[in-house]
């Protein structure tokens, strides 16, 4: 039997009712900044990457005698490395007779289990141990950079579980100078409860919100707070799992005594000897205060160069054992205390003999700002000589792709639903909230 002649229009329209799902029922998905100029709107494959700008950086130099300083454009590439798809079968008569009275059905199931497979990728940005090349920051010797925050609230032992710890995290988050446009703060489902029964039902949901938009929260201390059940989990390595004190490594020295680019340190272990994955890639440690004979080292302000009231905490970009009683960490991000260098970070060089505690495994929430959470999801070519249609949300930049078609002279018909993506998240304006597991 010949498929009826309006097959493309009824597909167009499912695939358009589903893609208006996926982005109302994810969070992630729906906020992240997926406009790009001629890049979403175009076809691509996997690999293709576009580029956004970061933030300039300058040094300011006292009086009125000029020292002229490069100016370098800070950008950060997205390459869309991520693919998926959902796939089912039928028979002609199943497709002709059943399928088609019952397409929105499949195709919300469909769109919860690719969506749940695109949004869990996204959230893995929150501990993203993955290193991007940045050859435009290779001038003041920085030549990678990496999604996701390397700054954190909470010790992954204490709950968060009130109103009183999110202002207080959003006060470090805005304190070390992060861009305070549209933020937004991400908490685990299970952290919920506590949370809003501490602010006496003040995280009141908008009555008027779709039942697919059930992940909004509210709103507290300018910021859209939202809940998820994806949110990834970071797994630490021996030291940061260890008892306290034996979570507290001592520095023995950098990659780089003069403070110009440190993107390695190396810290003794106090299990000693020597130990496999004592760190691991996308674990957090900061530097602690009242060490005897070292001095408090801080952040400075991300733009401006002044002392904030924040400690330095940095984000191990990959695993690390232990060899010989020490482990030698990159690290995210590079710092620095050369005051002529724009990415002059450090309140006071790093000596021998500092102390910084690493974190446990946990539950990784997020807050972010300034629309820097990036998704680049473009359309998908032509599945020839499969019958297709794409569909690009004109306000959010989303697609997805739908193909059929039979296999020759047999009476199997496959649906198809794919898409491609990327995702990154700019580290200087997120922080990962730390929940204990």
């Amino acid at each position: 039997m010949a498929l009826p002649s309006n097959i493309l229009q009824n597909v167009q329209t499912y695939q358009k009712a589903e893609l208006a799902w996926l982005l109302n029922s994810f969070c992630f998905i729906s906020h992240a900044n997926k406009k790009f100029k001629d890049f979403n709107s175009l076809t691509a494959n996997l690999g293709d990457t576009v580029t956004f700008d970061l933030a300039p950086r300058y040094v300011t130099y006292g009086g009125l005698v000029i020292t002229q300083q490069q100016s370098t454009q800070r950008v950060m590439p997205l390459t869309c490395s991520q693919a998926a798809n959902v796939t089912a079968a039928y028979s002609d008569q199943q497709f002709i007779f059943n399928v088609r009275e019952y397409m929105d059905r499949f195709g919300e199931a469909a769109m919860k289990e690719l969506g749940t497979a695109i949004e869990s990728d996204l959230a893995q940005n929150i501990i993203s141990n993955v290193t991007i090349n940045d050859p435009q920051n290779a001038n003041f010797g920085v030549t990678n950079t990496a999604s996701g925050p390397y700054r954190f609230f909470g010790d992954g032992v204490t709950a968060i579980n009130s109103y009183g710890q999110l202002a207080q995290a959003l006060a470090n988050f805005r304190d070390y100078g992060a861009n305070d446009r549209k933020v937004r703060g991400y908490l685990p489902m299970i952290s919920v409860p506590a949370i809003v029964s501490s602010g006496l039902n003040q995280f009141a949901v908008n009555r008027n919100n779709e039942i697919a938009n059930s992940w909004e929260l509210g709103r507290f201390s300018e910021c859209d707070w939202y809940e998820s059940n994806l949110l990834p989990t970071q797994i630490a390595g021996t030291i940061g799992n260890a008892t306290a004190p034996n979570n507290t490594m001592t520095l023995v020295s950098t990659n780089d005594p003069t403070g110009n680019n440190v993107t390695t340190l190396t810290f003794t272990d106090p299990a000693g000897g020597n130990v496999t994955n004592s760190i691991m890639g996308g674990d957090l440690f900061q530097f602690i205060d009242n060490v005897s004979g070292q001095k408090n080292v801080r952040y400075l302000t991300f733009i401006g160069h002044k002392i904030s009231n924040q400690p330095v905490q940095v984000r191990a970009l990959n695993d690390a054992n232990t060899s010989g009683g020490s482990v030698t960490i990159s690290i995210l991000p590079a710092l620095c205390w050369n005051s002529t260098n724009p990415n002059y970070n450090l309140s006071t060089p790093l000596t021998a003999g500092m102390k910084a505690t690493v974190l446990p495994s946990h539950r990784a929430g997020l807050i972010t700002s300034g629309d820097q959470f990036y998704m680049a999801m473009p359309q998908l070519p032509d599945e020839s000589p499969f019958e297709t249609v794409r569909t690009v949300d004109k306000d959010s930049g989303a697609s997805i792709r739908h193909y059929f078609g039979s296999q020759f002279g047999q009476n199997v018909r496959a649906y198809v639903r794919d898409a491609i993506w990327g995702s990154v998240l700019v580290p200087e304006n997120s922080m990962r909230l730390i929940f204990p597991m």
